[in-house]
């Protein structure tokens, strides 16, 4: 029996092929504003781990690599390495996973500028 998580989403899988759920996956990447941020800029072209850190002021390395290999394991990003010997150039971009991830992003964004605008009249204030 395939369990419903918090949102009812049904396991899906990961890049390892271990089973992940989408509704936990989001709740980690999105709870994060360091996430959130590399995958825009991911999105955006930079690939690099040195110009994802230049682009991420107040960004450690070690926050930066433990965020990268978690959308990693969950398919959002695919990291490449090229070369044979050090130094290595490493470079990540959106999986197509990653790119429909994506469109939740812009859709919380969206959703951000309609409240800024005061455009959303169903709104309750918390």
């Amino acid at each position: 029996m395939v369990e419903n998580g918090p949102w009812g989403e049904r396991a899906s899988s990961s890049q390892d092929g271990s089973a992940i759920k989408v509704g936990s996956m989001v709740e980690s990447i999105i709870g994060c504003k360091w996430s959130v941020r590399l995958l825009r800029l991911i999105a955006d072209g930079c690939s690099r781990p040195s110009a994802l850190l230049r682009a991420s002021p107040g960004l450690s390395t070690k926050v930066m690599n433990e965020r990268l290999r978690k959308m990693t394991r969950f398919g959002i990003v695919q990291r490449s390495v090229f070369g044979e010997k050090p130094p290595l150039q490493v470079e990540y971009v959106l999986t197509a996973f990653g790119r429909r991830f994506m469109g939740i992003l812009n859709e919380v964004h969206r959703l951000q500028e309609a409240v800024d605008k005061g455009t959303v009249s169903d709104r309750v204030d918390i």
